[in-house]
């Protein structure tokens, strides 16, 4: 069987072509028929969704374990699989109907579910036990961005020989990322149409019949006009406008029929608004798909959706649609870090309308936006507090009473965040706590129980903040079990039992948190951090390196790393971190003292001194930058020179290994007094420091003789 030393990108502007091509590549069996991920198919994870599909109907029967610890990846790609795939990780946030959706997901959560994506994907070859597989997914340039980031990750973690990837595009993307992934990680080859292929065109192209047109035009509708043949387009665009528009109907009715979820999310919405009702049927399929790609954090998806929507409505007929598209385009941008366009379509709000509560909504999220998503330059916590102060006046004209306590509340959880940034903590608790309380107090006891979980988390972060550990704890423990599969909390609260020296229960939460999420790296790095702290040097090394499988760029992965392997004898993959890592921060001092210590091991102490004192020109404050200058300046016979960065790091920290390390450099000198004295504090800081009790006897041996020479 030919091997392949990469994966493949093929480019072609026609997909026949491209298809074409990969058939004559001779590639390993496929894993599954060709994947089409244009997004016009069936939105966010349209390939993601196909491959599972796919997968999992054959993987519940023969691996159930790796169904179930992927679930959450699997239902995310494709929702009709509920019912066949378990779903027993839902939580408050997932359960909450639209009205009391207040909680909305990072914009890194898409990473992490095409981490746990691909780690199914791999798996499942594994399991299957067979040699090499393909897959061929193509139309990448249109898909969307949740499946670009897919196919990234897979290109970057896949290895070829397990699973030839063949990516098909019809540019080669420039500088976007998955143009970056693609030309490190595949082979670029292009594919034109072949003669028969040629022959097959310029008979398409030939004068078609009135019968012919229409024909042609079917055919492009029921590509849901993803099809890139000129004759299919030129033959769709020939129709009169009325016809086009009731063979969009009619494609809309069939896909409706078929009861595919994530059809409403890409092929539904754009028959529907290209039909004969775009305003109404249109504008209804776009909401349904924009009110689920927001509540799934598909934020790319919602503004496009919005976009969509705004174009085929009237704003002054249909006020309540404008601002439902607007207010999620608005949050989708602020996710996505795009503060000044949502500030702009708020602006735009305001002057287009005197609903009240629009502008309750849009003074609240104009301050969240001054408060959290504008850079430095233009970050305000004070014009936040006058925009949130006039949300809270807005809710408290609310005529329905219960609807009235909750905007209050919700407005003043807001101003919490708010005092808090201006370093008011306790009015913060306090405004947090009387929410709660009122809540309580005058809602029933399932109404908003998303939005009171989130005042009781919020609380716990208050309380942490200002150190009254046990306090935040309860908090934790009270969310925790309220809303038991949010990983989130377990995080938290673990950060909150280590400060209180409860190890094991926060390696517990740590662990407990991996199970409930997508692979997410934070964690993974605080539980090797944890396990580090108990002498775990192995198990800490495996979490390190796969938050560096996860992310090669986390800084501070690669920092752990390099001085494990360090310590263990591997120099060279040591070296190979730390060379990475300096390639991301070349003035990190903590990588340019490893990389002093593996120059100072190797015997090159010219190249550790300029690593040390680079190390220490940008970290002057970084004790082991000094100790380490000191071991070269030793190990070069400056024994002055040790002594002196050897005091400046005993000012930074009392260590017992830098007064032994000085106390060496004094006995060298003969300074014996001075010896002692090093070897002595040694001792006080580690009692069980043998060698520095032989040194020590060795210079009050010499001491003694000197006393007794000048007697």
């Amino acid at each position: 069987m030919t091997t392949f030393p990469s994966h493949r990108w093929i480019v072609g502007a026609q997909q026949r072509a491209r298809i074409g091509h990969v058939a004559g590549l001779g590639l390993p069996h496929a894993l599954l028929p060709a994947v089409d991920a244009h997004r016009r198919l069936r939105g966010p994870y349209t390939a993601a969704g196909t491959i599972a599909r796919g997968l999992a109907t054959a993987a519940i029967d023969r691996f159930p374990e790796l169904v179930e610890a992927h679930q959450i990846e699997l239902l995310t790609a494709a929702p009709e699989l509920r019912g066949v795939v378990p779903a027993t990780r839902e939580t408050l946030t997932s359960l909450a109907i639209p009205d009391e959706r207040t909680r909305f997901y990072s914009r890194l959560r898409t990473g992490h579910l095409s981490h746990g994506m691909t780690e199914f994907v791999r798996d499942y070859v594994l399991l299957s036990g067979a040699k090499k597989w393909s897959l061929v997914i193509d139309n990448l340039d249109a898909a969307d961005p949740t499946d670009q980031e897919l196919v990234s990750i897979l290109l970057r973690r896949i290895d070829p020989a397990l699973i030839t990837l063949v990516a098909g595009t019809s540019t080669t993307l420039g500088d976007q990322p998955l143009g970056t992934a693609l030309a490190s990680y595949a082979q670029l080859q292009h594919a034109q149409l072949q003669h028969a292929q040629l022959q097959h065109a310029e008979l398409y192209t030939a004068e078609p019949g009135t019968g012919a047109v229409r024909e042609r035009a079917v055919e492009y509708v029921e590509s849901d006009c993803t099809s890139t043949d000129p004759a299919l387009i030129d033959a769709y665009a020939a129709l009169e406008d009325e016809e086009r528009r009731l063979l969009h109907d009619d494609r809309a009715d069939r896909l409706a029929a078929l009861g595919e979820f994530s059809l409403n999310l890409g092929a539904i919405p754009f028959h529907r608004e290209h039909g004969t009702s775009p305003a109404d049927r249109g504008a209804l399929a776009l909401q349904e798909a924009l009110d689920y790609c927001i509540n799934m954090g598909f934020y790319d998806a919602t503004i496009d959706l919005g976009r969509r929507g705004r174009a085929v409505i009237d704003w002054r007929e249909q006020s309540t649609e404008y601002w439902v598209f607007t207010t999620k385009m608005t949050t989708s941008l602020a996710a996505l870090g795009r503060p000044e366009e949502a500030e702009r379509l708020y602006d735009e709000a305001r002057a287009l309308s005197a609903s009240p509560a629009l502008h309750q909504q849009a003074a609240y999220a104009t301050a969240m936006l001054y408060t959290r998503h504008f850079g430095e330059e233009r970050r305000d916590h004070h014009r936040a507090l006058g925009l949130i102060n006039q949300a809270i006046a807005f809710a408290t004209t609310t005529a329905d009473p219960h609807e009235r306590s909750f905007s209050t509340v919700f407005n003043e959880n807001g101003r919490a965040l708010i005092e808090n940034h201006l370093g008011r903590p306790l009015e913060a608790l306090r405004l947090v706590t009387e929410g709660i309380e009122r809540l309580d107090r005058e809602l029933g006891p399932d109404a908003h129980r998303l939005h009171r979980s989130v005042l009781v988390h919020n609380r716990a972060m208050v309380l942490l903040g200002l150190g009254r550990l046990p306090e935040a704890l309860t908090d934790l423990t009270a969310v925790i079990e309220a809303d038991p599969n949010y990983p989130q909390y377990y995080f938290d609260r673990a950060a909150v039992l280590r400060r209180l020296h409860r190890d094991d229960e926060a390696l517990a939460d740590y662990d407990t948190a991996i199970r409930l999420s997508p692979p997410f790296p934070e964690v993974y790095y605080n539980r090797a951090d944890l396990r580090l702290a108990h002498g775990d040097a192995d198990g800490a090394l495996a979490d390190f390196s796969y938050v560096l499988e996860l992310d090669p760029g986390y800084l501070d992965a690669l920092i752990n790393r390099a001085g494990l392997l360090a310590e263990s004898g591997q120099t060279e993959a040591a070296r190979a971190d730390v060379e990475a890592g300096l390639s991301l921060a070349a003035e990190n001092g903590h990588l340019l003292c490893l990389l002093g210590t593996l120059e100072l091991g190797d015997g090159r102490l010219e190249s550790a001194r300029v690593a040390l004192d680079t190390a220490i020109a940008h970290a002057p404050d970084l004790p082991e930058a000094w100790a380490i200058r000191a071991a070269v300046d030793f190990e070069s016979g400056n024994l002055a020179d040790a002594v002196a960065d050897l005091d400046r790091a005993i000012e930074l920290v009392q260590s017992a290994e830098y007064f032994f390390n000085r106390g060496a450099a004094h006995e060298a000198l003969e300074h014996w007094a001075e010896a002692e004295a090093d070897f002595r504090r040694a001792i006080d800081l580690c009692p069980d420091e043998t060698d520095a009790r032989q040194h020590l006897e060795s210079c009050r041996r010499h001491l003694d003789d000197a006393r007794r020479t000048r007697a």
